[in-house]
């Protein structure tokens, strides 16, 4: 299918309500700092009104968005990011203590090999001892390799322990509309987020490393497009079926 079709279907699904996406305790999987507020946010701040927090897990240790700025070391900027992380959930309810760091390799997250099959483990570990009930992680069709390895990640992960999976695209938003990709017709459901559209704003806004011109030593360094922005200010998001 043509992402322009794609995308237009994902925004025609059904919606439905959170206990439908995830009965229980969420496991929300993040490739990158950022990725939790950007594709799951209102799910994150929907699950704390109710009273029953996800585990928030970033994968990746971040230092790859500005790999040349002398201000911030390797060692700098995964601190920075992850404080900004701890920032940003706290805009959507949830507390530090639900925040987990697996500090793999930014950009090179592993999809299969030894690497791989500990964090399927350390996730697991985790699972359990937050008594997660289903995961979610960012989509397939992402074109980005760290997005791809959590998914394949999180498809072990479920597997093994008999958990729901369900994908949120990020990435996938942004694909050009004629552009193919090697998909069927998507299935899923949005969960309306209206009334926590001004804390994700702010949770968005949290990671200044990413949106907000914090590091300006490295002119190559990474910054979210506004193209990638706009598409997360509606005022729903979308969980797609395997």
């Amino acid at each position: 299918m043509r992402a322009g079709a794609v995308h237009a279907a994902m925004r025609a699904l059904p919606g439905a309500d959170l206990d439908e996406i995830v009965p229980g305790t969420a496991l929300v999987l993040a490739p990158h700092a950022d990725d939790e507020s950007l594709g799951c946010g209102g799910l994150i701040a929907e699950a704390c009104a109710r009273g029953r927090p996800p585990l928030v897990v970033v994968a990746t240790d971040g230092v790859g968005s500005h790999p040349n700025s002398p201000a911030y070391p390797p060692a700098r900027l995964r601190a920075t990011r992850e404080a900004e992380t701890l920032a940003a959930v706290a805009c959507l309810g949830l507390a530090p203590e639900r925040v987990a760091f697996l500090r793999l390799p930014d950009t090179a997250a592993p999809a299969a090999g030894p690497n791989f099959e500990l964090a399927v483990q350390s996730l697991s570990a985790l699972a359990r001892a937050f008594g997660c009930d289903g995961v979610l992680a960012t989509w397939e069709h992402d074109p980005h390799g760290d997005h791809l390895a959590c998914w394949r990640i999180a498809e072990r992960l479920a597997a093994q322990d008999g958990m729901p999976l369900l994908a949120y695209p990020v990435w996938g938003w942004v694909i050009p509309p004629e552009q193919e990709i090697a998909c069927a017709a998507p299935r899923g459901v949005q969960l309306a987020i209206g009334p926590h559209l001004e804390a994700k704003g702010r949770a968005i806004a949290a990671h200044r490393s990413q949106y907000g011109g914090l590091v300006v030593d490295d002119p190559d360094g990474f910054q979210l497009p506004p193209e990638l922005l706009d598409a997360f200010r509606q005022p729903f998001e979308t969980f797609l079926a395997p």
